[in-house]
């Protein structure tokens, strides 16, 4: 699992949701996604989301490529950190494992 974490921006208008959109598609296109969670707050001007994925493999490449493609769209303070996913006890609370 890594979770980012990072400033967000103020919402934008009709094209601002669009390119999130198109985000949501493109990470839902990872081949080694299981499921990510989109975290917000306005009241801390923050955003990221908790992303697990089959492999710790996996979920380093998939840092390293968020990470560039959010420094290209000029973010910086980005923060990500790496947990493991304890499935049993994730599944006893209703979790999204499978």
């Amino acid at each position: 699992m890594v979770i980012f974490d990072f400033p967000a921006r103020p919402p934008g208008g009709p094209e601002q949701a669009a390119a999130i959109r198109a985000l949501a598609e493109d990470i839902a296109a990872e081949r080694d996604l299981l499921w990510k969670i989109w975290t917000e707050s306005a009241e801390e001007k923050r955003a990221g989301g908790i992303y697990l994925f089959r492999s710790r493999a996996a979920a380093e490449a998939y840092h390293a490529k968020h990470a560039a493609r959010l420094a290209k769209a000029g973010i910086t303070g980005i923060e990500a950190t790496y947990r493991t996913c304890n499935g049993p006890l994730t599944a006893i609370t209703r979790g999204p494992v499978g």
